[in-house]
């Protein structure tokens, strides 16, 4: 039986990769260089692909100044995002169901707990594992193992939800049930190896996804 859900964070319950790269299009725009979007999106969520966000700088520019002025126009547009559709549902569902909640992300808690304490969610989460919980991020499914290990269940007793290549692969690995749900700057992944992708969490019902990973009665 399906005893529990496990969330990713980033672009699974807040959308924090659509304000990254619009700042850093802004910082671009307001000294007059062209930005790469398309090639930036190529560089979300995946650790090993070399990107230089400044590359199309002079290489006397202070980038240093840059990633100041980046951080001040992303923490900006951060704040004003709310949490993404279907996730409170989720939650709700969940907790009537009685199932264990916990989140598994490659941030820290730094920047995990307080955004999820202004979404009103924090106390949602029963255990919350971060990059600096486990040996190895995402793709190694070392987060998604604490969590299991924190709960007492085998990965095929829980269900991952996450947005990215990396998450989900991670997810896979851990032997979880996985549904993969790509935001803006993910939806190029190879999600192909997730169980079911869906466009919004908001089209999720989370008892029909217990009865599909659910194993039929003897």
């Amino acid at each position: 039986m399906i005893r529990a859900v496990i969330f990713d964070f980033d672009g699974l319950i807040l959308d924090t990769e659509t304000p990254l790269i619009d700042a850093y299009a802004e910082v671009h725009r307001a000294h007059d260089v062209a930005f790469d979007r398309a090639a930036f999106i190529r560089s979300v969520g995946h650790a090993e692909y070399a990107f230089d966000p400044w590359h199309g700088f002079s290489p006397h520019a202070d980038r240093a100044a840059l990633e100041a002025e980046r951080r001040t126009h992303k923490d900006a547009l951060i704040q004003q995002q709310q949490v993404l559709p279907g996730v409170v549902p989720l939650l709700d569902d969940a907790r009537r169901l009685g199932l264990r909640i916990g989140l598994a992300s490659n941030s820290e808690h730094a920047w995990v707990e307080p955004h999820l304490a202004r979404l009103g969610l924090l106390d949602r989460f029963e255990f919350l594992a971060c990059r600096e919980d486990a040996p190895s991020p995402k793709p190694e499914p070392d987060l998604y193992r604490l969590v299991l290990n924190r709960f007492g269940l085998r990965g095929i007793e829980a269900i991952a939800f996450e947005d990215s290549f990396t998450g989900s692969l991670a997810a896979k690995r851990a032997n979880l049930w996985t549904v993969a749900v790509p935001g803006p700057s993910t939806a190029h992944h190879d999600l192909s190896h997730a169980d079911l992708r869906v466009k919004s969490l908001a089209e999720v019902q989370l008892e029909n996804l217990i009865a599909r990973f659910s194993p039929p009665e003897p």
